[in-house]
């Protein structure tokens, strides 16, 4: 670390060169770049940066490299691990300011954006280009694209069009010392030399700032297809899997489900929530969806899927969409969780977000319930993208301030372990995580990643004691 003088002189540099809009210090530094939806305490950085251009990230790393100032990258926040929190004493970097669609090939099918444009922004101009970027989160008002690539996000279609790190073509990165990598490849098959944009995708800020990308596009489904699907247990679930993937093939764009407890809270205590089917005594809800390219051929399709599940007996009841509010609708209850905060419904709650093999999810969600509850006084609920083996996890201590953190952490992520998952499916490791890394990377993996980052980054400026210390 530097000096307190030679901090102050830096950031009057800084200051100079971004002007009264991009330098927030002390106590004028708004209080969202404190921290993220990690619930983790407000930190006291000494500055928050809002460069407009690579060339003034490029010259903040520089100054930072130099003087060894911690420089956190942010986005739109709403990560849960506290990875974009900054350090007390460091810099918040945010992009927000590096926001728009620089370019769209639509023989290319690809779209060239500033990593600070919202998600939904970006849905957006595809849209209205008669194209699709398939990825889609419930907080797509608010994360940006630089965040999304930074912790290689999922979200609700990742059974058909893959991860994050699966549409993104190229990207230009800033390094720790202030290098910019224009990377900014176009072409679907590249193959001369590393893919070098796979270390920043997923690597959450610590080995490069993300300042630009090429996303790869997908035509506009000619049709979508919804439905809610209640069953009796969660070998129905398994059941129905296997017939959407068989039946509907690559069609399938999402396969979400919902467990009871989850149902009732989303659908019950959620303010204004309607729900679209009945749980009756059905252990999950499940959200099928299919995206087709003619109504005529693929909605007659989907309806004989529907059919054979009820011929099958393998589904109690259900709704199917009639129009596109009624998949809004039952969207709804499933990103419902992002109204669990209000005290009204849940409060101050624990999130977590797991892979799990698909055949023992139920397994888990019965095991981590019950020893949440046992040993540390927590009610849970549970839902998720079944179909790629990602579940989250909602737990809370009713009247506990603050949550024990802590002990759920210890209770979710060891039968995580002993049932061979993940600690983290689509958020990252940031700090929360950082103690359970080994439950799910081995002793040399992690070393490789340490030697990784003091090869790009020497003096560990760049999002320091995240991920690994």
């Amino acid at each position: 670390m530097t000096d307190q003088g030679a901090t102050i002189d830096i950031l009057a540099a800084l200051q100079n060169s971004l002007g009264p809009a991009g330098c927030f210090r002390g106590d004028d530094i708004p209080e969202r770049f404190r921290t993220d939806w990690s619930f983790l305490p407000p930190a006291k950085p000494i500055a928050a940066l809002r460069p407009a251009s690579t060339a003034e990230v490029s010259a903040i790393m520089r100054h930072c490299h130099a003087h060894r100032v911690p420089v956190t990258p942010q986005g739109g926040l709403t990560g849960l691990c506290g990875g974009a929190r900054p350090l007390d004493g460091g810099v918040a970097l945010s992009l927000e300011r590096m926001s728009g669609i620089e370019a769209l090939d639509r023989d290319g099918m690809t779209m060239t954006v500033l990593a600070g444009t919202p998600l939904e922004v970006i849905q957006k101009a595809a849209a209205a280009e008669g194209l699709f970027f398939p990825l889609d989160l419930g907080a797509r008002g608010s994360c940006t694209i630089g965040g999304n690539m930074s912790t290689n996000a999922g979200g609700n279609r990742v059974i058909r069009y893959g991860m994050t790190r699966d549409l993104v073509l190229g990207v230009e990165v800033v390094l720790p010392d202030g290098t910019v990598l224009p990377m900014l490849n176009k072409m679907i098959k590249n193959n001369a030399g590393y893919d070098l944009k796979q270390l920043f995708l997923g690597s959450e800020g610590t080995l490069g700032v993300i300042t630009r990308a090429v996303l790869r596009l997908s035509p506009q489904p000619g049709c979508t297809n919804a439905a809610l699907c209640i069953v009796r247990d969660y070998d129905a679930v398994l059941a129905v899997l296997a017939t959407a993937r068989r039946r509907l093939g690559p069609l399938l764009s999402a396969f979400e489900v919902m467990w009871a407890d989850y149902w009732y809270q989303a659908t019950t205590c959620v303010p204004g929530m309607r729900a679209p089917v009945t749980m009756g005594d059905g252990s999950h809800a499940i959200l099928i969806e299919m995206q087709g390219l003619d109504e005529s051929i693929d909605g007659a399709r989907f309806e004989s899927f529907l059919e054979f599940l009820m011929e099958e007996g393998l589904v109690q009841d259900g709704a199917v969409a009639q129009s596109l509010a009624d998949t809004a609708d039952f969207w709804a209850t499933r990103d419902a969780a992002a109204e669990f905060a209000n005290p009204a419904v849940i409060g101050p709650h624990i999130s977590f977000d797991v892979g799990l093999p698909v055949s023992r999810m139920d397994e888990f969600a019965h095991r981590a319930k019950a020893a949440l509850l046992a040993e540390a006084g927590c009610q849970s609920v549970y839902y998720g993208h079944v179909g790629d083996g990602n579940l989250h996890v909602v737990a809370w201590c009713p009247g506990a301030s603050p949550q024990p953190l802590a002990d759920a952490s210890r209770i979710v992520y060891g039968i995580v372990s002993d049932v061979e998952g993940t600690v983290s499916a689509e958020h990252g490791i940031g700090s929360l995580k950082k103690p359970y890394l080994p439950l799910s990377r081995g002793a040399a993996e992690i070393d490789l990643m340490r030697r990784l980052k003091a090869a790009l980054d020497p003096n560990g400026v760049l999002n320091p004691t995240k991920i690994f210390d």
